[in-house]
């Protein structure tokens, strides 16, 4: 659901690390802000920072604080910037921003706030932007989020619970797992699950319209061994465009020191479009072990697949 709020002021400077100063009216292009010091071919092209933010920091330190101040772009009311999670929509006009950053490293020594008191909002609380849509935009005018849900999705093999003959138990353990990792993040997480047999073909056609729908991440759960109807990895590496051999190789070596048949794994790893696609094994305890390292760098990849730059 979108919200909306009100833009406040827009800030430009000349040089980077300095305050900026408001100004009438600004036209964003595929760069930033024409003439601010921040524009380029880069994915912090903008900065936005919340007037009730500023508001309980001058609160706090008695510190009389302007728009710009911050070195922000867009000063902000009303719109609730600290729900807002990597990859949203911001809308002003014709202006559309994706976001691409929270928090950043304050300039320090470069930043007279900190110099005055010793704190900055910005590397907690400011929010940085790429452009999506150019267009002007001017103080008063409205400014709507949108949000963009990080969609998840696992996928069970096996035609003995597909049958109903027994209860499915890794999909729900590795959704419980996703939400409780996700829970603490600021992202629209939206994770649901199915159950298939054994089929190639209805697998190749659930992974492929996942890539085709948009979908972020994709666990499948089983079908990794070497018996007659294990044919998930080939399957998933048929999918993806790209594969990532060192994650499934890592766990399981680390796995193997304990329990050795965890070498006769043939997890596989990939990306198709912007979409990760993991195969796992169908067990409650490897979908524990694997999902461990597996959500080490699944941020990163998503950032990686969307080219943000999150080293």
């Amino acid at each position: 659901m979108s919200t909306s709020g009100k833009v406040i002021s827009l800030n430009v400077s000349t040089e980077v690390g300095t305050i900026k100063t408001p100004v009438p009216q600004a036209t964003f292009d595929d760069r930033g802000i024409v003439g601010d010091a921040h524009a380029g071919t880069w994915h912090r092209q903008i900065s936005m920072l919340g007037q009730e933010t500023i508001d309980e920091f001058v609160a706090a330190t008695s510190r009389p604080t302007k728009p710009g101040e911050f070195a922000e772009n867009i000063t902000t009311r009303g719109i609730g910037l600290e729900t807002a999670a990597i990859l949203d929509r911001f809308r002003i006009g014709a202006v559309e921003l994706e976001l691409t950053q929270i928090g950043k490293k304050c300039h320090g020594d470069n930043c007279a706030i900190y110099q005055e008191v010793g704190n900055c909002v910005m590397p907690k609380q400011g929010v940085f932007f790429r452009v999506v849509s150019p267009g002007t935009a001017a103080p008063g005018d409205a400014i709507e989020h949108i949000p963009r849900p990080l969609r998840v999705r696992t996928i069970t093999l096996s035609d003995r619970a597909s049958a109903g003959e027994y209860e499915d138990r890794s999909g729900p353990r590795a959704r419980q797992i996703l939400a409780e990792f996700f829970a603490p993040r600021r992202w629209h997480e939206q994770i649901d699950g199915l159950l298939i047999p054994d089929d190639a073909e209805r697998l190749r056609a659930e992974l492929t319209a996942a890539v085709d729908d948009g979908l972020d991440v994709v666990f499948t759960l089983g079908g990794t061994g070497v018996g007659p109807r294990d044919i998930t990895p080939e399957v998933v590496e048929g999918v993806c465009r790209k594969t990532l051999p060192g994650i499934m190789d890592h766990i399981r070596l680390k796995f193997a020191a304990d329990n050795p048949a965890a070498l006769l794994s043939r997890s596989v790893t990939g990306v198709a479009g912007t979409t990760q696609i993991y195969a796992l094994p169908g067990s409650v305890r490897a979908v524990e072990e694997y999902l461990a390292e597996i959500l080490v760098t699944l941020e990163h990849i998503i950032g990686t697949l969307h080219s943000l730059d999150t080293h």
